[in-house]
């Protein structure tokens, strides 16, 4: 007998929408054409980029908030320039970064109860980038290292408790950075370009390990994210416009493992992967749809699963980490698509008979426990994810407690960050010095008076 059928458990996922009252209502999505997800979401928050005059801003409601939003609901909008990238820090749930056309990144704290007002300061402002910032990543398991990709063509890794460049990679891409991630313990980064090549850097030494010209013909923005065992599956056009998905072998970079062309439409497609369950997510900016595959270690290696299909295209996606999912419906991965005025859930379940857990859907996950510090891991650390079960669902530890501890260090610490840009002036770096200070000194007086009328 020959087996025609490839037996998958993941064969009869499918998608469904949220009914309209545990959607996000009446929010004016930013208009930007600028191809990143628009939307960071973790078990607490969803953040969406929204329209903003004079300047950019991005709101960030609590999870449970669904229904209408009101006009006039706080947002972070420190920004002077249009907000282009916002995620979460997958260490602390109530931190976020953005990125912006003002050039700056900015990392925010969001108090657990959501804004109640707007939010102008944030806690660290990164300067270093001279065009716009367009690429925000945190590292998977370096507590407190970002790294953030700009228009200047230039790639840095930020160690965001002291508020300094660390690394700064600014010889290696000849053009702008489409894209650029981490591998699964943030041992390596993975970077595609406009000068039409995809390369796997080693992210402390800023060397490029490998490179592969042309992954893609087109000339349209090339995607790429590493999946498992170090493989790249990467997201590009042929030379007649038509999209494609390839999974390269990084040990052999000549030819890909597989190459399909998917359809001809004109929008990137933004690939999200489970690294749990093998599937990879891909989602059209401007389509209506998901499609979704399993990456194997079988050929043709990524085996088309099916489409989510509906009438709205998506002007943007955030991908809820996998300790937010209800495992009780056997959810494997919710999204949050973006339409031009609200954001609505789409679930993604494998149809199972029985509610209880299903160990061979959620092995052992991702948590939100750093398995290094940024200094460490500058140095040379490289350590694996923590994982934890999802067997009864995921509970938040008391882990932001110490967090607090890091925030009021971050604080003393990043008053010097800024000046450390300006050499123009000795006295003028000080001023600024002792003008950080200042105010650090007291947000830190007002926070202890705070806690201390709490108890």
């Amino acid at each position: 007998m020959l087996k025609v059928v490839r037996t998958s458990k993941f064969r009869h996922v499918f998608g469904q929408a949220l009914k309209a009252d545990q959607c996000y209502d009446d929010i004016r999505i930013s208009q930007m054409t600028w191809d990143s997800n628009f939307c960071s979401v973790n078990p607490k928050f969803v953040a969406m980029i929204v329209d903003a005059s004079g300047g950019g801003a991005f709101m960030v409601l609590p999870l449970s908030k669904t229904g209408r939003i009101d006009m006039s609901y706080p947002t972070v909008c420190g920004h002077t320039g249009p907000v282009l990238d916002i995620e979460f820090c997958p260490h602390n749930d109530n931190i976020i970064a953005s990125g912006s056309e003002d050039c700056s990144v900015m990392i925010w704290e969001i108090p657990d109860s959501g804004l109640t007002t707007s939010l102008t300061d944030p806690v660290v402002k990164l300067d270093g980038h001279s065009k716009r910032v367009g690429i925000l990543s945190w590292h998977p398991t370096a507590h407190n290292v970002l790294m953030s990709a700009g228009c200047d063509n230039v790639v840095i890794l930020w160690n965001v408790a002291r508020g300094e460049a660390v690394v700064r990679i600014d010889s290696v891409h000849t053009d702008m950075i489409y894209s650029a991630c981490w591998n699964r313990d943030g041992s390596r980064i993975l970077t595609s370009c406009k000068d039409k090549t995809m390369r796997v850097l080693d992210p402390r030494k800023g060397t490029v390990l490998i490179e592969k010209e042309k992954p893609h013909e087109g000339s349209r923005p090339i995607r790429a994210v590493f999946v498992a065992d170090g493989k790249i599956l990467s997201t590009g056009f042929s030379r007649m416009s038509e999209r494609q998905v390839a999974l390269w072998d990084p040990n052999n970079f000549k030819e890909p493992l597989t190459l399909q062309e998917l359809d001809t439409s004109s929008g990137v497609l933004l690939p999200f992967y489970d690294p749990d369950t093998g599937v990879v997510y891909l989602c059209g900016k401007g389509d209506s749809s998901i499609r979704y595959f399993e990456v194997t270690d079988e050929a043709p290696y990524v085996h088309y699963l099916s489409m989510y299909s509906s009438k709205e295209s998506q002007k943007g996606m955030g991908y809820m980490p996998k300790r937010g999912l209800e495992v009780n419906k056997c959810e494997i991965a919710r999204f949050y698509k973006l339409h031009e005025r609200k954001c609505e859930p789409i679930v993604m379940t494998v149809p199972r008979k029985s509610d209880l857990f299903q160990e061979d859907l959620y092995p052992d996950t991702v948590g939100p426990e750093p398995s290094a510090e940024a200094d460490e891991w500058f140095q040379g650390k490289d350590a694996p994810p923590i994982l934890i079960s999802l067997k009864d669902g995921f509970a938040t530890t008391t882990k932001a407690k110490e967090f607090k501890v890091h925030k009021s260090l971050l604080k003393t610490t990043t008053a010097s960050a800024g000046s450390q840009q300006d050499n123009s002036g000795e006295v003028q770096s000080l001023r600024k010095e002792v003008k950080d200070l200042k105010a650090a000194l007291e947000e830190l007086t007002k926070r202890v008076s705070e806690l201390e009328s709490k108890n």
